[in-house]
């Protein structure tokens, strides 16, 4: 039986040098080998995206015992990718993107380079968690989500997910959180996403903005209505798109169409 420590591989969108991403690798230590491939500068918004069109270059920051941390150029799904391909000497245990400064809850999930990471993770069959806290500021206090980190991580470390699942796990900014509860994802759409910069003489220049607007607020198991009722909300996100509840009325819209027999 082997002794080895588990591979836990770390990325986030927020870039190498975020507060998130350290206390991530605080907090996962104790729990095995780290290494960390993160982007050099910020990539919040990145969701799955890749590098296509140059070449992706990766650089050793750290080396110590137990950690090594690597800063890479290109998406945060290309720090997968390439970790995965050119950097690790067998297959991570455990794929951890975060701690993202920001809510990646609800439709979040869709443009989130923090679950692009848990993703592709996942795509290759590797048990894989995004983690996020619900603020933005770069000082932000991860205190309280420490503990629940490590459970969390440890888990899936013991008991693995089902195939092609990953997890979304958001926290309150709160450092009094009731618990966890294990949610669905909210279902809503962002209104009013772009405002003019009023400094700027050309009138064609705006910067992504907006709010949310959850379409069940008063829906309990949502993720949304954890977070702001101070519960740590764990989402399961299933990475195939198949609408299969659509497949026989769609078959059976194409017969009558003549599109397929």
């Amino acid at each position: 039986m082997s002794n080895r420590k588990p591979l836990i591989l770390v990325s986030n969108d927020d870039g190498v040098v975020s507060k998130g991403i350290s206390e991530l690798v605080k907090y996962l230590r104790p729990l095995g080998e780290i290494v960390v491939m993160a982007p050099d500068s910020p990539r919040s918004g990145n969701a799955s995206a890749l590098t296509v069109t140059q070449p992706v270059h990766y650089q050793l920051l750290r080396k110590d015992v137990g950690l090594t941390v690597y800063k890479c150029s290109g998406t945060p799904t290309d720090c997968v990718k390439l970790a995965r391909n050119t950097v690790l000497d067998r297959e991570p245990d455990l794929v951890v993107g975060g701690i993202n400064h920001g809510d990646n809850s609800a439709t979040n999930v869709h443009y989130s380079g923090t679950m692009g990471i848990a993703i592709e993770g996942c795509l290759n069959g590797v048990p894989s968690i995004g983690f996020s806290l619900c603020s933005h500021d770069p000082g932000a206090d991860f205190e309280a989500a420490g503990p629940y980190i490590r459970k969390i991580a440890a888990m899936v470390l013991e008991k693995g997910l089902p195939p092609l699942t990953c997890l979304n796990v958001n926290f309150p900014d709160t450092s009094e959180l009731k618990g966890v509860k294990v949610c669905q994802q909210a279902k809503g759409r962002w209104t009013k996403e772009w405002e003019a910069c009023p400094r700027l003489s050309d009138p064609n220049y705006f910067w992504l903005t907006g709010s949310f607007t959850d379409s069940e607020p008063e829906n309990e198991k949502s993720d949304q209505w954890a977070l702001a009722n101070g519960y740590v909300a764990i989402t399961p996100i299933t990475v195939d798109l198949t609408a299969y509840n659509s497949i026989d009325s769609l078959e059976a819209c194409c017969r009558e169409s003549g599109l397929c027999d």
